[in-house]
């Protein structure tokens, strides 16, 4: 179980796409990976949790995470080996102890947290909360929007984990993204 979580060490810069749910994650990371000609991983529990409500109408329950937490660092392994100088993730480990947490009670499978500290990422992005709330089968905090923005930004703090703030419109956000990486390619000088 504990290999299932391990992430594979490359030499590329990685980038996180992190914070609460509908403030333009995979957007951005699409739009990103596409500027920066390479590879994006995609959120796992959306596709993992979406398939779980249309065939039984069930939501995330506390065995699901460690299938989640394996599904999306088996993703970012295997997409790590395609990218080039930079992989952006939208989603890691973190964020799924950080949902496992805020919906049961403190609670995260002990392994996940473990990996998810372990892990190495150059930059998160905290995506603030300043774009509007989409509603769709899995988003339930519509209200909680402050709430849980805090609730990711503490772990990166507490973890002293690297992150930036993205706020401002899509646009805006794209933009503050793109000048940060670009400085931090040139300083890492990956793939030069």
């Amino acid at each position: 179980m504990e290999k299932k979580l391990e992430q594979r060490p490359r030499d590329i810069l990685r980038i996180v796409l992190y914070g609460p749910e509908s403030t333009g994650k995979t957007t951005l990371a699409q739009r990103l990976a596409e500027h920066f000609n390479t590879e994006w991983v995609p959120e796992f529990s959306r596709d993992y949790l979406q398939k779980k409500w249309d065939e039984e109408k069930l939501i995330c329950q506390p065995e699901d995470i460690l299938p989640i937490a394996q599904g999306q660092i088996e993703l970012e392994n295997e997409l790590a080996e395609k990218a080039e100088k930079v992989l952006f993730c939208d989603t890691n480990l973190l964020e799924t102890v950080v949902y496992s947490q805020a919906y049961y009670e403190g609670y995260c499978e002990p392994a996940v947290l473990k990996h998810a500290l372990k892990a190495h990422y150059d930059l998160y992005f905290l995506m603030y909360i300043d774009v509007p709330w989409v509603e769709d089968d899995l988003r339930d905090r519509p209200f909680d929007r402050e709430l849980m923005f805090s609730k990711f930004k503490q772990p990166l703090e507490d973890y002293n984990k690297p992150y930036r703030i993205l706020k401002g419109d899509f646009q805006e956000r794209f933009d503050m993204a793109v000048k940060i990486i670009e400085e931090l390619l040139k300083d890492k000088q990956v793939g030069l």
